[in-house]
């Protein structure tokens, strides 16, 4: 895409005036930034996200801003991007928000948390509702903002060795799972692990965990869990609607030209789009070959989704209790939820269910 036809499809609205051809004109300097990014190369929906962000820019400044990508572990580990970026050792990063609760637990609110908000909610909230204005208020006390980059959509429930008949059968198990749901699975006796998407596998293999999840058919077949471990579970409860962020160093972000800022937030909205236009195209495709690969489809039962619920409503409710920011955010992002099923159980729900229902079976 060539840099006006970029700056003509991206600058609608307030984009158009920061982004328009005569003030990239006037204020073009050059500049170099470094992005690392959570995701090894294979993955051409996460990675190739971050790739599109940073060819967009540079082709609609005739390469004068150049971002250049590197993956998990290049030069940061994939788990350490925002800190990467807080303390200035690279200008941005492309990243999961939750993966960093450990900081805080609010972190886990920009991407995912269990039983949150599906990625249509997600981002409704995020622009209309609140969202952004409080994340990026909250993410200063880290000095960076971010922008929405990407989102995976529900993801499945992830690999199992053993059925999951029960929710004692959760207990004792070795799972890598991202972000915050982490704290639910623990309360239900299993062990959380949080681990990078390129050493899934190998601790898969190797049996340093029993289980694993990371998004759904496309990514997840890419990575070759099938070739180990055969029941695939779904749905994802914790992550149904996982919202990727564009991290910048505030102080780099100030010293943008408004131009380029224009330029990154159009670019970083493109990415958006993309990404989940991508799992969308090519989950289906990838589901049906890896049950032609042996992979056994299994749902959790209403036992275990109910069990998982209620864990995780404690687990909400004792993070705000301590946090008030997580609070918050919290409940700003489930008023907004709640409100929105009223639409979603009138249109949304009720088309979807009656076209899923009668859909050719094939």
């Amino acid at each position: 895409m060539k840099r006006r036809q970029f700056i003509k499809a991206a600058g609608l609205g307030a984009v158009a005036s920061a982004v328009a051809a005569p003030a990239i004109a006037q204020s073009m300097p050059e500049l170099k930034w470094r992005m690392p990014v959570s995701w090894p190369k294979s993955l051409d929906t996460l990675y190739g996200g971050a790739e599109m962000m940073c060819k967009a820019v540079a082709e609609a400044t005739d390469n004068k801003f150049q971002i250049q990508i590197f993956a998990a572990g290049e030069i940061v580990p994939g788990l350490a991007i925002v800190d990467a970026v807080q303390n200035g050792t690279v200008e941005c990063g492309h990243t999961g928000s939750y993966y960093y609760f450990g900081k805080d637990p609010t972190f886990a609110l920009g991407t995912s948390v269990g039983f949150g908000p599906n990625q249509r909610l997600n981002q409704g909230w995020y622009t209309l509702g609140g969202g952004r204005e409080m994340l990026n208020e909250f993410y200063k006390n880290y000095n960076v903002i971010s922008l929405l980059a990407g989102n995976t959509g529900c993801q499945m429930g992830g690999w199992f060795r053993k059925e999951i008949t029960s929710v004692d059968d959760l207990k004792g198990i070795k799972m890598r799972i991202g972000g915050f749901p982490g704290r639910v699975l623990q309360k239900l006796g299993a062990v959380p692990q949080q681990i990078a998407a390129g050493d899934i596998y190998p601790a898969l293999e190797k049996g340093t965990v029993d289980a694993a999840e990371w998004v759904g058919p496309y990514d997840d077949e890419k990575l070759g869990f099938y070739k180990v471990v055969k029941n695939y579970y779904y749905p994802g409860w914790w992550e149904g609607g996982t919202a990727l962020h564009f991290f910048v160093n505030i102080d780099k972000w100030n010293a943008l030209p408004k131009a380029y800022q224009g330029l990154i937030t159009a670019a970083a909205g493109y990415a958006n789009l993309e990404v989940q236009a991508k799992y969308d195209a090519r989950n289906p495709q990838a589901l049906r070959r890896l049950v032609a690969n042996g992979t056994i489809l299994r749902p959790f039962s209403q036992d275990v989704m109910e069990a998982c619920l209620k864990a995780s409503t404690e687990v909400n409710a004792e993070t705000s209790a301590t946090n008030p920011d997580y609070k918050k955010m919290w409940e700003s992002q489930q008023a907004f939820r709640n409100e929105e099923n009223l639409w979603w159980q009138v249109a949304e729900y009720s088309f979807e269910t009656f076209m899923i229902r009668t859909r050719p079976k094939s």
